[in-house]
């Protein structure tokens, strides 16, 4: 695809000027021959909520959904821009037209025709009800469709990260015709979802797979080369180290840190640690401001001196993860500041702090309580202990709060029955689509999973983000986000504790899984087994 210098310049900006991309292991590619057969089997911990990440966009749902449904783009490990559902682009001088040329002769798993009319209707739809959709197509004011291959996203403003919201894994183009209402939660399509990708959807037996087969029909007629996938849930990291060594399974994200060097010394397999340059996953903590006692800009204050972030690091992540304050990741190199979210490790300061707001220790040597929902997961739990020991410390007893991935959401987002949070944030690839939602005061009216689990409301805030979107100068964008760090690291509803790796640990026999940026998200249509 040749692009012209005012789009290549277009295009830089939405690629994110001044971003610093850490280096990826080798990717697991094979120079041998793909062999065609064979069913791929995944362990994770943890069961998706659906298998459409319309109206939850977690991890679990992407690792499968990214086999069925796809993008109009993806990106490989450089971050150039790839065609999928797409076959070409371009934007306009002024920015506000993008138009997408889409691939003929692609058929949904059902038989029916893709057209314009299913990229109209996924990206409003996004807009509409996806976490993330309300803040990354704010300012898509319509999907022109003159033909069925041709698209034109129309925008009131530019909006420079565009291009990055449209793979498989973030925005997936949906078949209209299986929504037949507005109500999208209705449709069976997020239980049974038909694409356009690699695979087809089989069969989800609740509490134990997914099953996938090849599809016949894919458009790219000598992929994929395996039979099926098959994705097995289990209740912790030791089962699914276990099925890794046991042969069992091929491929999991799920190991325990403390497996990792064991599983190494085993010919059979091989184990690499990523940095998710697409996600920019990392553990957040969260307080309730609804809470009168966290409204209190002191205590929350106290609250961040009482973490030891290396700590965390040494002890739950074994050196693995990389100690955070802002929530703006540190890959952007022209955005991130530490600076405002400086709250050194000091467990007096942090007594002193809740002694001046009022809350000093009764006869029983206690403060206060709080509720601390944790995201489900390892070493989520074991940071949660860590926060209950070292807030125990101060006299505040901390209650840690059980429960599976649908019961957190129902708690965190709807019931509001927490004090404090341990979130699971994919940060993504630019600000305004990962970062923003923490902080958007549209997101307490407007509830959806991952989207401001504090309840922060700072105009001014919600202001310097709208600027940021759609500023294509990268040094006032930069500005933008400065000033709001600086806002925010005062305020402090949230602060990241760790930038957290991505652990793949796979068969030896399995070749060619990683290919795109989107790590194990990717749609394994290039994927094959040795035997």
């Amino acid at each position: 695809m040749q692009l012209s210098r005012r789009q290549t310049l277009l295009l830089s900006a939405a690629l994110g000027a001044g971003v610093f991309l850490p280096a990826l292991p080798a990717w697991s590619q094979s120079a041998a021959t793909p062999k065609k057969g064979g069913t791929l089997t995944s362990i994770a911990v943890g069961e998706p909520t659906t298998l459409v990440p319309l109206l939850d966009s977690n991890t679990r749902t992407r690792a499968i959904s990214t086999k069925i449904l796809e993008g109009l783009v993806r990106f490989d490990e450089k971050f150039n821009p790839l065609p999928v559902l797409a076959t070409s682009w371009s934007v306009s001088p002024d920015g506000l037209r993008h138009t997408f040329n889409l691939r003929q002769g692609v058929k949904w798993h059902d038989g029916k025709d893709f057209s314009a009319a299913d990229v109209r209707f996924s990206l409003l739809a996004f807009k509409r009800v996806g976490p993330r959709g309300r803040i990354t197509f704010a300012n898509v004011q319509d999907i022109e469709t003159p033909d069925p291959h041709t698209a034109i996203v129309v925008l009131s403003k530019p909006t420079p990260f565009l291009l990055r919201a449209l793979t498989g894994g973030e925005t997936p183009i949906l078949a209209a015709h299986t929504y037949p209402t507005d109500n999208y939660a209705e449709s069976p399509n997020g239980a049974s979802p038909i694409g356009t990708g690699p695979f087809v959807f089989e069969e989800w037996k609740r509490g134990s797979h997914v099953t996938l087969k090849r599809n016949p029909n894919y458009w790219q007629p000598d992929l994929p080369h395996l039979d099926g996938l098959v994705s097995r849930f289990v209740s912790d990291v030791a089962a699914a180290s276990i099925a890794i060594e046991t042969g069992e399974a091929h491929l999991s994200t799920d190991i325990s840190l403390n497996d990792i060097e064991r599983l190494k010394q085993n010919p059979k397999l091989a184990v690499d640690v990523y940095t998710d340059a697409y996600l920019n996953n990392a553990q957040i903590f969260e307080f309730n401001l609804e809470n009168p006692i966290l409204a209190k800009r002191e205590v929350r204050h106290a609250l961040a001196h009482a973490v030891d972030r290396n700590f965390i690091n040494d002890t739950v992540f074994l050196g693995a993860a990389k100690p955070a304050a802002s929530t703006i990741p540190a890959v952007f190199s022209a955005y991130n500041d530490e600076a405002p979210f400086h709250y050194p490790f000091d467990l007096k300061t942090a007594a002193d702090l809740l002694d001046a707001a009022g809350y000093k220790k009764g006869d029983d040597g206690q403060r206060f309580s709080l509720r601390l929902a944790f995201l489900p997961g390892e070493t989520f739990r074991k940071t949660s202990e860590y926060f209950r020991s070292s807030f125990g410390k101060l006299g505040i007893k901390v209650e840690i709060l059980d429960g599976d991935l649908a019961t957190y959401i129902k708690r965190v987002y709807t019931e509001r029955g927490f004090d404090i949070n341990l979130n699971g944030i994919s940060r993504l690839f630019d600000p305004t689509t990962g970062v923003q939602r923490l902080y958007w005061s549209d997101g307490i009216k407007n509830v959806a999973p991952y989207v401001n689990a504090a309840h922060y409301n700072n105009p001014e805030v919600d202001n310097l983000f709208r600027a940021a979107a759609v500023e294509a100068d990268d040094a006032k964008r930069a500005g933008y986000f400065k000033e709001i760090q600086k806002i925010t690291g005062a305020d402090l509803p949230n602060f990241a504790v760790v930038a957290l790796p991505t652990v793949v640990a796979r068969s030896a026999a399995a070749h060619s899984l990683i290919t795109t940026i989107d790590v194990t998200s990717g749609d394994f249509a290039n994927a094959w087994l040795e035997t």
